[in-house]
């Protein structure tokens, strides 16, 4: 398959959206799709998956977009994963991380490492697994692409989210040694692939502007507003954004 034969920027790619069922990975669906991408898409929820990938389908008639449950803690079955979308479309150019999860606490003292158990699952776990299984897919690509999506909060902790900004930045700095690795692949002549963290302060979307109509919601990002700067990842040379921070909130 070539894509979406819409002659969209990203005609031909291939880009796997890890953590789609959500507001955040329906909005990417979208936008990838209707740049021209064939979007293969994995959420552990098979029914919201699938109202997702049906939506992103339906919105952009002809598009390619597909959907697996992929268990992400299973490094195997992520490796599977990969090995499938390739086979079935000849190529990966990307892999977008919004595998996401939130616990807190009233305050520091109160903080249960509990919560670390859960959140280094979804915000660590899934993007080691999703690095290691697409990393040599994505250097073989001409504009291979691995893109995390960060919080403010990695990079000014608060005594409330001890454990859900640790995770943030466990996840960065993960990244980060992905972005190097890609780097010395490059070599003198560099490479093509490169792995980017956007960072948020956080996200919004139309459901809860409708729930809460007098939120100001300030300094959040939409949820297109996000698709859209996922999707002009793949549009700047690898150069300008292997291993950098690109944000969307005032840096700290």
């Amino acid at each position: 398959m070539n894509g979406n034969g819409n002659g969209g920027p990203l005609e031909g790619a291939v880009i796997a959206v890890a953590g789609a069922a959500g507001p955040a990975g329906r909005a990417a669906l979208m936008r990838l799709a209707d740049a021209g991408a064939i979007v293969v898409a994995s959420d552990a929820d098979p029914a919201r998956l699938a109202e997702a990938v049906d939506a992103a389908r339906y919105a952009h008639g002809g598009a390619t977009v597909v959907g697996d449950t992929v268990d992400l803690l299973d490094l195997a079955a992520t490796k599977d994963w990969a090995a499938k979308t390739e086979k079935e479309f000849g190529r990966i150019d990307g892999l977008v991380h919004l595998v996401g999860g939130w616990r807190g606490s009233a305050s520091f003292a109160e903080a249960d490492p509990k919560d670390w158990d859960f959140l280094e699952r979804l915000l660590i776990r899934t993007v080691q697994n999703t690095s290691i299984a697409f990393h040599d897919y994505l250097l073989r690509s001409d504009r291979g692409r691995f893109v995390l999506v960060s919080q403010v909060g990695a990079h000014k902790p608060v005594a409330t989210n001890a454990a859900y900004n640790a995770g943030k930045a466990a996840a960065e700095a993960w990244t980060l040694a992905m972005a190097d690795s890609f780097r010395k692949s490059g070599g003198e002549e560099g490479t093509n692939a490169a792995a980017a963290i956007l960072v948020i302060k956080a996200l919004v979307h139309d459901a809860m502007r409708a729930e809460r109509p007098n939120a100001k919601f300030a300094g959040f990002t939409d949820v297109k507003d996000l698709a859209d700067e996922i999707a002009g990842v793949w549009l700047k040379p690898a150069q300008d954004v292997n291993g950098q921070r690109l944000w969307l909130t005032p840096k700290p």
